[in-house]
C-alpha cells in the first residue's frame, strides 16, 4: 500500500478520497491550514498535517512530501480573491511539483475542472478568469514536468450522493464530489492513469472502468 500525501485535506473532495484510500489499506498524510481541522481528518482516515500552502517555499513542499508515495493536489483559494487564486491555484500548486520532483516522489494527481483548457473561454474581466487561468497553467506546466502525473478534471461539483458512475458524453455538466473522490482514490492506484487526463460529468460508465479505458 502506498503512502499518499493529500494537499488541500480539509476540502470535501479531499476527504472524500481520504476515507476511500484510508479504507483501501493506504496511509494518508492530510495538509490542513487550520489545527482545528485535524479532528475532521482523523474522523475520515487522515494523519493531519498543518501548513499554509500559500506560505509554503520550494524547500518547505520538498520537505512536506519527502517519504510519501504520491502527491494529490486538491487545495484551491475557493474563489473570492483573485490574488490567493494565483497564490494557491498556481503558484503554490507549480511549487509542490517541483518540490516532488526535488523530494524525488514521481506520482502527482491534480484535481483540477474539466474546463482547464488553452481556450477556456472566460473572459478577463469575469472573477472566475483567476481560476481558470490558474488551472490551465498548472496542468500544463504538471504535464510538461516529468512527473508520473494524472490530471483529475471534473466540471461543476455537488453534494449529491456518489453514484459510482461518470462520462464524459455531454449529457451533463455536473458530477457528485463522491465520485470526483473515487475517482481521485483509483487514478492514485492505476498505473494506467499515469500521463492521462479524465474531464468527467456524471454518467453511466463505472468509475473503475472509465480510469482504465478513458483519458487523454
Amino acid at each position: 500500500m502506498s503512502n499518499v500525501i493529500v494537499f488541500g485535506g480539509h476540502g470535501k473532495v479531499a476527504l472524500l478520497a481520504t476515507r476511500i484510500l484510508s479504507e483501501r489499506g493506504h496511509s494518508v498524510t492530510s495538509v490542513i491550514r487550520k489545527a482545528e481541522q485535524s479532528d475532521e481528518v482523523r474522523a475520515h482516515g487522515g494523519e493531519p498535517r498543518v501548513a499554509d500552502v500559500q506560505q509554503q517555499s520550494l524547500t518547505d513542499f520538498a520537505d512536506l512530501v519527502r517519504g510519501h508515495d504520491a502527491v494529490v493536489w486538491s487545495a484551491g483559494a475557493g474563489g473570492g480573491s483573485a490574488d490567493r487564486t494565483w497564490a494557491i491555484d498556481r503558484d503554490a500548486a507549480v511549487l509542490s511539483m517541483q518540490g516532488a520532483a526535488q523530494a524525488g516522489v514521481e506520482r502527482y494527481v491534480m484535481v483540477s475542472w474539466a474546463g482547464s483548457v488553452l481556450d477556456h473561454g472566460v473572459p478577463q474581466d469575469d472573477d472566475f478568469f483567476a481560476y481558470a487561468q490558474s488551472k490551465m497553467v498548472a496542468d500544463a506546466v504538471l504535464r510538461d514536468s516529468g512527473l508520473s502525473w494524472t490530471v483529475v478534471a471534473p466540471s461543476t461539483l455537488t453534494d449529491d450522493d456518489a453514484t459510482g458512475s461518470v462520462d464524459w458524453d455531454g449529457s451533463s455538466s455536473q458530477v457528485a464530489r463522491g465520485d470526483v473522490a473515487h475517482v481521485v482514490a483509483d487514478a492514485v492506484e492505476r498505473p494506467e492513469a499515469v500521463g492521462r487526463t479524465y474531464r468527467f460529468n456524471q454518467g453511466s460508465t463505472p468509475i473503475a472502468d472509465f480510469v482504465r479505458e478513458s483519458g487523454v
